[in-house]
């Protein structure tokens, strides 16, 4: 009975992992960098260093958001992890959320420089070392590659049931009672 509780909480986790692993990884970032940026139309408004801070500072609560979303996939495996204790699949957990905390601050810094930006018009009032977050997606595709695969394989590793044989046949030893 234990066995397939396990592997029912695997399974959830599962319906949980890769849905958000594909919308939120993949479809999400062009989403949330339109919704987190200050928008070209308010750019021209926008005169004074002031009201290019306030509408800088109210792009945090959807970076905050974007952070806590991306970071479903993470908590997914960290649960798995916990219901599969393995050392090598635990060293690769670390290293994932290592990753994933340097591509967040990497991600943030490089939405809120364009939003200080502002698209070019707001260049004149902030320093050029905000100017240079326009390098940070090179950056942050560097540490997301690896990222993604890493997730990709261990999500793979741990959703697989590990049960079944290649050809397709599951141990009696699961089957019991």
């Amino acid at each position: 009975m234990l066995n397939h509780r396990k592997l029912a909480t695997r399974a959830l986790i599962a319906v949980i992992f890769w849905p958000s692993l594909f919308f939120f990884w993949f479809l999400g970032p062009f989403v949330f960098f339109l919704l987190s940026t200050t928008s070209s139309e308010l750019c021209p408004l926008l005169e004074r260093r002031e009201q290019f801070l306030t509408s800088a500072n109210g792009t945090l609560p959807m970076l905050v958001l974007q952070s806590l979303i991306y970071a479903i996939p993470i908590v997914c495996l960290v649960f798995w992890n916990r219901l599969l204790p393995d050392p090598a699949r635990a060293r690769h957990v670390v290293t994932c959320i290592k990753l994933f905390a340097v591509a967040v601050v990497i991600g943030a810094l490089w939405e809120y420089g364009s939003s200080l930006a502002c698209d070019g018009y707001g260049q004149a009032f902030f320093s050029p070392l905000w100017q240079m977050t326009s390098y940070l997606p090179i950056v942050s595709l560097v540490i997301n590659v690896p990222l993604y695969v890493l997730v990709f394989s261990l999500g793979r590793g741990f959703s697989t049931r590990d049960d079944i044989t290649e050809d397709g046949v599951v141990h009696s030893r699961q089957d019991e009672p």
